[in-house]
């Protein structure tokens, strides 16, 4: 397991759901937990590839903070598909401070360990990633 700097540890399994999803598009989301008695990040849920951004985005809590990968499948103006890999630090604004804080200080380095991500939204509220945001940011 890989330390983080504020101490927390990434479960290996993290890092190789993520090769999974990236190389071999097994999942369509992951979402990572901090578990703070063990002082490591974890694999809370696996979203399956046939799973939509509806299925995602009800599966993060809308009271406590997060790190998810999202598999962003798009179409470019030319009709080519294409995907980009999304991180997003999910951390709502009726999160405890100190959650806030725990993932705040861990997410650069967890992030380090996934190799691949495209690209990153930190997010406090679901109208921060809806469609049209990812639909933006992957172009």
């Amino acid at each position: 397991m890989a330390n983080a700097a504020s101490g927390m540890a990434v479960h290996d399994e993290c890092k190789l759901k993520f090769i999974e999803l990236k190389a071999k598009r097994t999942h369509r989301f992951i979402i990572f937990k901090i578990e703070e008695k063990q002082k490591q990040v974890i694999v809370e849920k696996l979203g399956e590839p046939t799973q939509t951004y509806e299925d995602f985005t009800a599966s993060l809590p809308p009271e406590e903070c997060r790190y998810a990968i999202y598999d962003f499948e798009f179409l470019t103006k030319d009709n080519v598909p294409k995907s980009r890999i999304f991180f997003i630090a999910w951390s709502p604004d009726t999160a405890k401070v100190r959650s806030k804080m725990i993932y705040a200080s861990s997410k650069d380095r967890f992030k380090r360990e996934l190799d691949g991500i495209q690209v990153e939204l930190q997010v406090t509220d679901p109208t921060e990633m809806d469609l049209d945001v990812f639909k933006t940011r992957a172009n």
